[in-house]
């Protein structure tokens, strides 16, 4: 069986449920308000009829139930926490589309771009108290009420730190002085925290050992890095059609990503300058984004960013190994593994 086609089956084999979840906490809310969290995730479009869109791959909630079923427990008991987990991601996508004003996410235009940044802002607390709702549901699926107020901790806690990613992360703009060591700090919370929450969670739920619960911490957050790492890379080299956004978005933004943390840590004095014309204008022409893109092969950017998401992806495998544990649910999350630093979109 291919690497596609184990992660392929590990990314459905609980989205249904993981959708029902999510499904059930809205249940009687009619304001029109919940037709936006519905759109973002993909269940309705802008009218709110129902249709099968892109909701996102899913990837956190479905590490935290194969975190749980490789430890040996019931995936079902962690059910609540991957609901939780998943509108956790969702309510900071919706923010972060405000903050950074993209129009368009998963080929579709973002909530903002449709009813208004007000209104998406209010959507996205929305979806971030669901998602404490949902951690409150543990209790029925037989989760302790010492397990519970651990997940709900956990998930606070790694709130703050998405949090604190993200405020580095528009701390960083407009400056050209963030080194690769400060943007790995910054992606440990803006997208290593919930990815280590969801594997730790999974674990705690499926009542692992604590030596298994720290190591599968340690995986997610690996695994964190790496797969923001193959973002910053697609964001600049992905394809269109693929990535459902602009070639080269990142630059045009300008946005503070590891590649141009590399290339002005490594650049000469002429590279340098350009550059910083570039990043420091008010607007970003084709043709600039034309001369970074060349500045950036030459100092071989993108081999040594896919290096460094490598390097993250094998220290989420090694930490794996700690475990002992080898069975279906282990090779699933070594090959999302595999996948975060392979994928095109």
């Amino acid at each position: 069986m291919t690497t596609a086609t184990i992660v392929a089956d590990a990314l459905d084999q609980h989205a249904a449920a993981v959708r029902s979840e999510m499904e059930r906490l809205l249940v009687g809310r009619t304001v029109a308000l919940y037709d936006m969290l519905r759109y973002h995730l993909g269940w309705v479009d802008a009218s709110g009829n129902p249709i099968v869109a892109d909701g996102g791959k899913a990837l956190r909630s479905a590490l935290c139930l194969l975190a749980a079923q490789a430890v040996g427990g019931d995936p079902g008991r962690a059910m609540p926490a991957a609901a939780a987990l998943e509108l956790v991601h969702n309510f900071s996508l919706i923010h972060d589309d405000v903050m950074d004003g993209s129009p368009r996410r998963r080929s579709r235009p973002t909530v903002w771009k449709l009813w208004g940044r007000a209104h998406a802002i209010t959507a996205g607390d929305a979806m971030f108290s669901l998602a404490h709702q949902a951690v409150w549901s543990l209790a029925g699926r037989g989760a302790t009420p010492s397990e519970m107020a651990s997940v709900g901790c956990l998930l606070d806690e790694t709130c703050l730190r998405l949090c604190e990613g993200q405020y580095l992360d528009v701390e960083f703009e407009g400056k050209l002085s963030v080194s690769t060591e400060a943007y790995l700090i910054m992606i440990q919370g803006k997208t290593g925290a919930l990815m280590q929450a969801a594997c730790q969670a999974g674990a705690l739920l499926g009542r692992g050992s604590q030596a298994q619960v720290e190591a599968f911490s340690l995986v997610g957050q690996r695994l964190g890095e790496a797969f923001q790492i193959r973002d910053d890379i697609l964001g600049i080299w992905g394809q269109a059609e693929t990535m459902g956004k602009p070639v080269a978005e990142d630059i045009k933004s300008k946005k503070q990503a590891l590649p141009i943390a590399l290339a002005l840590e490594t650049a000469n004095a002429s590279q340098r300058a350009e550059l910083t014309r570039v990043y420091t204008q008010k607007r970003v022409f084709a043709r600039d984004v034309a001369t970074v893109l060349t500045i950036f092969d030459e100092l071989q950017v993108q081999t040594t960013a896919q290096q460094i998401a490598a390097d993250a992806a094998a220290a989420a495998q090694r930490a794996l190994d700690t475990t002992g544990l080898q069975n279906q649910a282990i090779d699933q999350i070594r090959a999302l593994i595999t996948f975060a630093v392979e994928r095109e979109r």
